[in-house]
């Protein structure tokens, strides 16, 4: 089962961009899981110009979905004084199946210094804490060590899970967040009370602060179902470092099927 570095090492340049594969065992469903065609988009990013300043935010839309052989390509669309934004397309045999703009950025000097809220009473998992893999009926998940909570302290349509990649060595570490990030199935499913078929539509990443770190690759991750009808959910998400830092917030629009 190769692991997200070995996915990327295996990416192989041609005219225009980069051409690669999505394993079987990433998928969800017939698609590949979002977070992984997300990494792979941000590291052509990455590879398509030169001194980039930190990632800040990243904009992504799930047009169709992606398996097998695949083609991803990177452009810059613009480069300013301080920021750079980067579009990057992934492509296989079903057409389009991703576009996503990266805006890079430097920090700049400001009178601002403003944060609000806290991180969950969680802690992250320890030598004590039994740990699982991922439902062995979704094959992405089996690539990550979860543990979830579920005490009454979780709201009806909350998830509110501590994530970590099983092959993380020498990844790049924005590359293993944005892979990280989008592990937590919809929280609207929770409502349901078991599986149903949906498909994200669109994804919203702001980081926090210039470079992403945690311990030992535990990063928490937590849903908020805001709004759930007709079949459509938006989601507000959070992610903290392991000691509790805030890390980046997201959004999500997901089509649900039930």
């Amino acid at each position: 089962m190769p692991g997200l570095n070995q996915i990327i090492d295996a990416l192989e340049p041609i005219e225009g961009g980069w051409r690669g594969s999505i394993p079987d065992s990433w998928l969800q469903g017939r698609t590949s899981y979002g977070g992984l065609s997300a990494a792979l988009a941000l590291h052509a990013a990455q590879q398509s110009d030169t001194d980039l300043p930190p990632l800040r935010s990243a904009l992504v839309a799930f047009i169709g979905p992606l398996s097998g052989e695949i083609v991803i390509r990177a452009s810059r669309l613009r480069r300013g004084r301080n920021a750079a934004f980067i579009q990057a397309d992934v492509e296989s045999e079903a057409g389009l199946g991703l576009r996503a703009t990266f805006v890079f950025m430097s920090a700049v000097d400001s009178k601002l210094d403003h944060q609000v809220g806290t991180a969950p009473d969680f802690p992250r998992p320890g030598p004590g804490d039994t740990t699982f893999k991922g439902n062995s009926a979704v094959s992405f998940a089996q690539n990550f060590e979860l543990l979830d909570r579920r005490d009454a302290t979780v709201g009806p349509a909350e998830w509110l899970r501590w994530v970590r990649l099983n092959e993380r060595d020498g990844l790049d570490p924005m590359v293993e967040l944005i892979a990280v990030a989008d592990c937590l199935p919809p929280a609207a499913l929770k409502l349901i009370g078991g599986p149903a078929p949906c498909s994200s539509m669109t994804w919203q990443l702001n980081l926090l602060g210039a470079q992403p770190r945690t311990t030992e690759g535990w990063w928490l991750l937590r849903t908020n179902a805001d709004y759930a009808k007709a079949g459509s959910s938006s989601q507000e998400m959070m992610i903290w470092n392991a000691d509790g830092e805030p890390i980046a917030e997201q959004m999500q629009s997901v089509a649900i099927f039930a």
